[in-house]
């Protein structure tokens, strides 16, 4: 099995492939895993970003005679000609790529396209001519199918993690598929017997930016207004500005007051999941909070406030964050 296979393809038997979706880093990890399997081991790689080197490179390198050279597997990064605004002066390369592409049978080289826009423009004869001619494979992801998607891609990999860690490199990559990525790219340079646990990810992989503060939060929420402050304090000292760290209560306070509303009309924590399109831990995080729905609201109307009152330079020190904190 292969990292592609774990989503779905228009056409598996084709080598060409484009590769669709709107996370860069997702697409940039399935295609570099591609380009590196086993059939592809002789073939010379060769990459080019239609953005900084133009179609002309690409047109060069898709045309040049390989009767007496190694067979190529070509990555086209930013195929900007497949978006709906191309400027007119492309339309001569544009020609010589649909023909490349409408006689892409008589190519000895492997094409993979990475398109990570949020659509491209299917009504293009380009287009169409790549999706007839090419795998082309969705790599969009729902909050609720993180977990499963990266347990599969790190079995896929060889690699082995349990459920508890699987847990906690999520809840400490805020459940964003980037962030979780990277820090499974950490744990592979560490781990000895490609079997990933608990202690490997608590030792590894630190807490997030929105972890740290919702630990802030939560210590304030039980009267730990020591620890809160403390927290504070070593996120400022770190280097996080005042209006990223309010940003971050403000959405979390949103989430809160969003789910208890929606629990209170007696939705499910699933029927909440679906409603909001967020990941499960996050609504199962909200419905653990124990303020009230009053509350929930005043701290969010104030966090507002404070976040207003520091853009128009009301404030000049820190000082806001921890009447802020003492308020919960």
């Amino acid at each position: 099995m292969t990292l592609l296979s774990l989503f779905k393809g228009s056409n598996t038997k084709v080598a060409h492939t484009l590769i669709s979706g709107n996370d860069a880093f997702l697409n940039e990890y399935l295609a570099d895993s591609y380009i590196h399997e086993t059939e592809f081991s002789a073939y010379e790689k060769v990459s080019v970003d239609c953005d900084s080197e133009g179609l002309d490179e690409l047109i060069a390198d898709l045309t040049e005679s390989s009767l007496f050279s190694q067979k190529k597997i070509i990555t086209i990064k930013n195929p900007f000609f497949l978006t709906a605004k191309v400027p007119k002066k492309f339309q001569k390369q544009i020609s010589k790529l649909q023909n490349v592409f409408a006689n892409i049978a008589e190519l000895d080289d492997v094409l993979v396209i990475i398109a990570s826009y949020e659509k491209i423009d299917r009504r293009k004869k380009i287009t169409k001519l790549i999706t007839k001619n090419f795998n082309v494979v969705e790599t969009k992801i729902r909050p609720f199918e993180l977990s499963k998607t990266v347990r599969n891609l790190i079995s896929t990999e060889g690699y082995q993690i349990t459920s508890s860690a699987l847990n906690l490199l999520l809840e400490r990559s805020d459940q964003v598929l980037d962030t979780v990525l990277g820090n499974y790219n950490k744990l592979k340079m560490v781990v000895n017997d490609k079997k990933i646990t608990t202690e490997l990810v608590e030792k590894n992989v630190d807490l997030s930016l929105a972890q740290n503060i919702f630990a802030i939060l939560d210590s304030a929420l039980s009267n730990n207004y020591q620890e809160a402050l403390a927290r504070l304090s070593n996120q400022l000292h770190n280097g996080n500005n005042p209006i990223q760290i309010l940003a971050v209560f403000e959405n979390q306070l949103e989430m809160i007051l969003i789910v208890k509303v929606l629990s209170e009309r007696g939705r499910s924590e699933a029927e909440i999941v679906q409603t909001l399109g967020v990941h499960p831990y996050r609504v199962k995080l909200a419905l653990k909070n124990r303020l009230s729905l009053g509350k929930v609201a005043k701290l969010l109307k104030q966090a507002i406030k404070l976040d207003f009152n520091y853009k128009s330079g009301q404030y000049q020190e820190n000082n806001f964050l921890k009447l802020f904190i003492l308020s919960v």
